[in-house]
């Protein structure tokens, strides 16, 4: 997910400038980057070492945010700041819990949305919108997610990885809140400075030194009230990781740069 103001078609990609979505594609284990993107991740883990099982302990957590949503019989979602094709994604994870499942996804990478559109979209409850993950109003409104989501019924918004990119996230996850019907949600998953203060902070220094998306590391309390007026499901917020890939801890560990929390009103 990357935060440019601009999303014109003709964009030109900037393959010497690291994307986030192409970092977090190769400490995957992904194919889709670029020798920005590796050399950038490279620095990453050279001062933060659990930065790659941080980024597999958030893809586990979706999938077991979304088969708890799943099970609360939630089958529409809005897959925010949404970063390349996996092996394994969110329609998939869904389909595996709840029959009829809908899924818009949205980024302002073109080449996410290139990728998406071309692996992706293998049947009408799937869709993949070029948008700025800020423009609530935007993305709400476009052809994509009417066709796709009914608003009288819950709708789990998803930010996997995505609040941390962004200064000003907590207005944004209100907008979608006043639009969401009774038993929507939303996930999250966000880093935070919280065990290896010094560590996180170099990296997002790197981050800003090598021209990729901002990182806004966050404590417990700010990513809590970010969950606005959803509620947020038991156990709470729970730091992710720590060399536990997909799991998640209930007490503090100083391996953890990330937490995870699922809110539903």
């Amino acid at each position: 997910m990357t935060t440019a103001a601009a999303r014109a078609p003709e964009t030109v990609l900037a393959l010497h400038t690291p994307a986030s979505a192409r970092v977090q594609d190769y400490l995957l284990g992904g194919k889709d980057h670029y020798a920005a993107d590796r050399e950038l991740a490279h620095r990453i883990l050279a001062v933060l070492p659990q930065a790659a099982d941080a980024a597999r302990a958030a893809r586990g957590f979706l999938g077991r945010a979304v088969r708890l949503l799943a099970g609360r019989g939630v089958r529409q979602f809005l897959d925010l700041g949404c970063g390349l094709p996996r092996d394994d994604n969110l329609h998939q994870m869904a389909a595996r819990h709840i029959g009829g499942s809908r899924v818009v996804y949205v980024d302002d990478d073109p080449l996410v949305i290139a990728h998406a559109r071309a692996l992706l979209i293998d049947g009408g409850n799937i869709a993949a919108l070029r948008a700025d993950v800020r423009d609530a109003a935007a993305i709400l409104g476009s052809a994509e997610v009417r066709r796709l989501l009914d608003p009288a019924e819950p709708v789990a918004f998803v930010f996997s990885s995505v609040l941390h990119h962004l200064p000003a996230a907590g207005g944004l996850v209100a907008a979608l809140a006043g639009t969401a019907a009774p038993g929507s949600a939303v996930v999250v998953s966000h880093a935070t400075a919280d065990f290896a203060p010094a560590a996180v902070a170099e990296a997002a220094r790197l981050h800003r030194e090598a021209g990729a998306a901002p990182l806004f590391p966050r404590g417990a309390g700010e990513i809590a009230r970010l969950l606005g007026p959803f509620r947020p499901l038991s156990p709470g917020l729970v730091p992710l990781g720590g060399g536990h890939p997909g799991g998640a801890f209930r007490t503090a560990a100083p391996e953890a740069v990330m937490y995870g929390a699922v809110g539903v009103r």
